[in-house]
Formats: structure tokens, C-alpha cells, sequence
């Protein structure tokens, strides 16, 4: 896999490509120091992984990763000094295609990294996803449980999102209204380490509130819950909420489809469920489960997409009731909501 090198700073580069050269599958495709020659670099050898820093001088990482995605799309992972310090800018270049982030690695003493480890994972994670690694993907248990419980709960919206997901979710949540008559629990592709700054973010941007979701939590109207942990949200046979580490070799951590399984089995009560941007197939499954339980299924439609990657493929799967643009998911949600 050919990755490409975008940091200002020598010594973070230097740390980069040190990491890099420990696996021969990794070549080093070009550095550049900043967001402008990052953008001409791309345009004239195309990457298959770009490690992209925040604060750049001329211009930064997210107007590179915006002019990137549009331009030369490639796979994009944003490595800055602090995640949580940048955050709102992360989840910025997450809006424009950026796939995910890491703290950027630091050289110690004797020439040892820190923090190569999770960089590495996260690399290897992005070569599964675009096609550049061997190793197999993991296989979707569709078995269901017959539901139980007779007791019925308000509406429930379960959203799945990757690859442009924050600017999607801004788009879709900002249209309800404070009072609505259901819960929503949001799946978004992220690394526990900024789910808490994610939710905080989210919550600055629409009139509900958003809070992790924590075990043992009954989603209730008119709140807005986010997979916080970097192990599986699930649903238990009580309806509350709870995370989970199986299945291990699962391709996402959280994963849509684990979530929305568990919600076809478990949730008494009506509900929505919405896929919308990202690269791979995870979600696809679960909205097919979902739907062959009744449930009112939303496909983001591929113009509005950053990636039309999820939404396809549960489309392909026949998984979906509406495909919609971004803007009219809402709407279409609160007309569901009013025919329960």
C-alpha cells in the first residue's frame, strides 16, 4: 500500500515515516509540509492512504481533505498532535471524507515511538477497508431471536454513518424539532478516544440533547445517544442499552450492523432505520434485518454522499424502503413517526 506523508513539523514526519518502514507492505509514496502542496502532490500521484495533520500553515488539513475528496479522492486518516484538543476541526475533515484520527506518534529517547502501535492499527484497519489487505472479512450472524415481551416502547430512529457521517447527522438532527416523540441512537465509525468530544460537538450543533450512551440506559424521546466505546453498542432483551466485545473479528469497532441486529431482535416498539455515507457495508445487513421486522428503512442517496459506499450496498440488499438526499431524511423520519 503506497501512503503519502502531510505535516509542517520534520521531526513528526521523520516519526511517520519511521513507523511506516517497519512494514515492508507500507512504501512511502511522497511527504509534503503543507495543505497546498499536499493538494498538488495528490492531483499528480494519487495515494491509496494519506496521513494528514491538522494545523498546517498556507493550508490546513481540513481544506486539504476537502479539496482532496473532491479533486483526487483517496483514503485519508488525520494524525494531529491531539485529537481532543482539535476535535471540531476532525470532525470538520470527517464531513469532507476523512476516514478517521490518531494522535500523532512521538520519537523518544533511543529513537523509540510512541504510540506507533495504534497508528499501525488504525493503517491496517484502512487497508481492510479499501481493498489493500488479505485478510478476510468477518461474517454477519442474520440469526434472530423471537421478540418476547409484549410491552411496547415510543419510536425509536437508529442511525448508521461513517465517512462524512458528522455533517450528515448536523444536517438530519438540526431539522427535529425539541419535542419529538422518539429516541435516536447513533452509531458513528470513531475512535473511542474522541467519542465524548464528538458527542459535545454534536450537541453545540442541534437543539437536542446528545450524550453517550452508557450500559444499562433505556433510549427515551426527545434525547439523542452516541456509541461511546470502541466496543460494540448493543441492545439486551430489556431494551436498555449496553456494549459488548464479540464479535471480536468483526471488521468495525462499533459496528451498524452488530447494533441494529441486536435492535431487530430486542426493541418492543416501532422504529427507523437510517444508513447514510460511508465507505464498506457495514449497516447493510442490520437495515435488512431491521426492515424484514417492520421497520421504516432510509438510505442516504449517493449525491449527497460523501462515500456511497454503506447505503449501496444495502440497497443491493433490498434493505431499504426510501433513498433519499440528506436534507429530506428528516422530514421523511417525522412523517413515519406520525403514522405510529
Amino acid at each position: 500500500m503506497r501512503i503519502a506523508i502531510v505535516n509542517d513539523l520534520i521531526i513528526a514526519t521523520e516519526s511517520l515515516r519511521r513507523i511506516l518502514a517497519k512494514i515492508p507492505e507500507y512504501d512511502l509514496a511522497w511527504i509534503a509540509y503543507d495543505g497546498v502542496e499536499a493538494v498538488a502532490k495528490c492531483a499528480e500521484d494519487t495515494p491509496d492512504l494519506i496521513l494528514m495533520d491538522v494545523v498546517m500553515p498556507k493550508m490546513d488539513g481540513v481544506e486539504a481533505t476537502k479539496h482532496i475528496m473532491s479533486q483526487s479522492p483517496c483514503a485519508i486518516l488525520m494524525v494531529t498532535a491531539s485529537v481532543n484538543r482539535y476535535a471540531a476541526k476532525v470532525f470538520e475533515a470527517m464531513g469532507y471524507g476523512a476516514l478517521d484520527a490518531v494522535n500523532t506518534p512521538a520519537v523518544g529517547y533511543g529513537q523509540q515511538t510512541e504510540g506507533g502501535t495504534r497508528l499501525l492499527n488504525k493503517i491496517a484497519t484502512i487497508a481492510r477497508l479499501i481493498g489493500k489487505s488479505s485478510r478476510p472479512r468477518s461474517q454477519f450472524d442474520t440469526q434472530l431471536k423471537p421478540k418476547t415481551s409484549p410491552e411496547l416502547h415510543p419510536p425509536l430512529i437508529v442511525i448508521g454513518s461513517s465517512t462524512g457521517g458528522p455533517q450528515a447527522l448536523v444536517t438530519i438532527l438540526s431539522q427535529f424539532s425539541q419535542n419529538l416523540n422518539a429516541s435516536v441512537v447513533i452509531v458513528q465509525h470513531l475512535d473511542a478516544q474522541f467519542a465524548q468530544g464528538f458527542a459535545t460537538w454534536l450537541d453545540g450543533q442541534i437543539s437536542l440533547p446528545v450524550h453517550l450512551a452508557t450500559s444499562g440506559y433505556l433510549p427515551q424521546p426527545g434525547k439523542v445517544l452516541v456509541a461511546g466505546t470502541n466496543h460494540h453498542l448493543v441492545m439486551r432483551p430489556d431494551q436498555t442499552l449496553d456494549y459488548q466485545e464479540e464479535p471480536l473479528n468483526s471488521f468495525y469497532h462499533p459496528s451498524v450492523d452488530v447494533f441494529f441486529q441486536t435492535v431487530a431482535k430486542y426493541w418492543q416498539g416501532n422504529g427507523v432505520g437510517v444508513l447514510l455515507t460511508g465507505m464498506g457495508r457495514d449497516g447493510a445487513q442490520g437495515l435488512k434485518l431491521l426492515r424484514d421486522m417492520g421497520w421504516h428503512t432510509i438510505a442516504q442517496d449517493s449525491k449527497t454522499c460523501v462515500v456511497y459506499g454503506m447505503p449501496k450496498a444495502a440497497v443491493e440488499l433490498d434493505a431499504v424502503v426510501q433513498i433519499l438526499p440528506v436534507e429530506a431524511i428528516a422530514p421523511a423520519c417525522t412523517k413515519s413517526l406520525a403514522r405510529w
